[in-house]
């Protein structure tokens, strides 16, 4: 794999960025210790992103794909306005206990609307209109989530995704099944005339898309 940032220019982002909440600390660390693959959740610099373009766009609505440990579902309802709501999709139901312990401990459950399922079966049955989309779940559905989901957002709304230089493997010529799908959904969003696009390289690269219109 490539390395996309070195791990001392790493070191110094991080030692410059805002420290995390306790509970989020603790959320990270235990992620660590009891879940495989603990590399899917945000950690400190890309949360305190996600909870940065939260309070930016003072969102009503949230819908993230893929929660996973509820670490970026947290930073992400951090700024929404008051009343409003982050529904969080994920198929694993056995992390749910954790999220919804951490959930509590933030004191954030009437913000939180936690579904357990396939998120392509669960985003149809949805009716809110959405201001921020966060996609970060299973990479060979990107392109899948992205079309579910692009009627969904108001105009001027907002949709992220996680992994999308997925380690430096979007530029080799061989490209496993992932890859590709992470390569598709990059094309798809740079040729679609609905949206305004930027790909920035925190951590793994977050794609930013606003809806036009």
């Amino acid at each position: 794999m490539s390395e996309i940032i070195t791990s001392a220019l790493e070191k110094y982002i991080e030692v410059h960025t805002a420290a995390v909440d306790a509970h989020l600390a603790e959320l990270d660390r235990e992620t660590h210790i009891k879940v495989m693959m603990p590399n899917m959740l945000s950690g400190k610099v890309q949360g305190k992103f996600l909870e940065m373009i939260s309070h930016m766009i003072a969102p009503e609505y949230i819908l993230e794909i893929g929660t996973f440990t509820g670490y970026s579902g947290i930073c992400l309802a951090k700024g929404l306005v008051a009343g409003g709501k982050i529904t969080t999709i994920d198929i694993n139901e056995e992390l749910r206990g954790m999220v919804e312990r951490y959930i509590s401990l933030e004191g954030m459950q009437d913000r939180f609307d936690l579904r357990s399922g396939d998120a392509t079966q669960i985003i149809p049955t949805l009716e809110n209109t959405f201001d921020l989309v966060f996609i970060d779940a299973d990479k060979t559905n990107y392109m899948q989530y992205f079309d579910l989901v692009i009627d969904k957002v108001r105009p001027g709304g907002w949709i992220l995704a996680d992994n999308v230089l997925w380690s430096g493997k979007v530029l080799e010529e061989k490209k496993d099944k992932d890859t590709q799908a992470i390569c598709a959904y990059n094309d798809k969003i740079q040729a679609d005339p609905r949206v305004d696009n930027v790909i920035i390289s925190i951590r793994d690269g977050i794609s930013i898309a606003r809806k036009i219109g």
